[in-house]
């Protein structure tokens, strides 16, 4: 028999259950590709039924992939989906809420709709579907390798962004600190939860942007690039791992230093 030591399986997640919601694109499916290649059975939401179908069929090439659509901009949909996985699972190990929006315009022309819109889905709906979701998280979290939750935040929310995106950058630095206070109150029940904070990432969110100023954005970082899909994936899967065990209420910026060295 071999003995394992302490370390074998250190960053593995093979095995467990993971939910992605907005994965059908951008940060989400990047993150949901690694997941699925990682050994992970994964499922994954968005708001367009056709796109989760053709990412489903994806990525079920690869391993273990079930779509589920929802807009979790309705609170009736985060109760749905988390529903629609308790159906199917006992327990729910990774809970990754990347589902977002952004809203751009000058500051005499921002509309009130874009704060009800962009926090509503970038804050509110993260909450509501954790709630959702505590009965199964509870369930697959232990002592020594406990459940996680993986809010997607953003550096706008660290930084000031040179875009006019005001209830964008204020939603994600409100993700942020409340990944911090879900973080105190769920760690006794053995969830921890921790944000990831992307810098540049090649997403249709960010397509425009990169378009017209990725080669000046890139030269803004010490690594002098944008984020690739591993970069992201790599975070991911370290945070659900049992080398992340001990991490909670922590804010991971992934974006090549552009936010951090400044």
């Amino acid at each position: 028999m071999t003995n394992l030591t302490p370390y074998d399986n250190l960053f593995s997640i093979e095995g467990k259950v993971a939910l992605v919601t907005g994965g059908t694109r951008g940060i989400g499916l990047m993150i949901a590709r690694g997941f699925v290649e990682a050994g992970a059975r994964v499922y994954i939401s968005s708001r367009k039924a056709a796109d989760c179908a053709a990412i489903e069929a994806e990525l079920a090439e690869i391993g273990e992939c079930i779509a589920i659509p929802a807009d979790l901009q309705d609170e009736t949909e985060c109760q749905r989906l988390a529903a629609a996985v308790a159906d199917r699972e006992p327990a729910l190990h990774i809970l990754v809420n990347n589902a977002g929006a952004t809203w751009g315009a000058p500051i005499a022309e921002f509309p009130g709709s874009a704060f009800d819109k962009v926090l509503g889905l970038n804050v509110k709906a993260p909450f509501m579907l954790t709630q959702a979701c505590l009965p199964m998280l509870e369930a697959a979290g232990t002592h020594d390798d406990p459940a996680r939750v993986i809010n997607i935040g953003s550096i706008d929310g660290i930084h000031v962004p040179m875009l006019e995106t005001y209830s964008y950058s204020a939603s994600k630095a409100a993700i942020h600190q409340m990944t911090r206070h879900l973080a105190r109150n769920l760690g006794r029940k053995h969830i921890t939860v921790n944000a990831i904070a992307p810098g540049p990432f090649e997403s249709k969110m960010m397509a425009a942007t990169l378009r017209d100023f990725g080669d000046s954005i890139a030269s803004t970082s010490p690594l002098s690039r944008i984020g690739r899909p591993d970069d992201m994936a790599g975070t991911a899967i370290f945070l659900s791992s049992r080398a992340a065990s001990y991490i909670t209420g922590s804010t991971i910026a992934v974006d090549g230093g552009i936010a951090t060295t400044k």
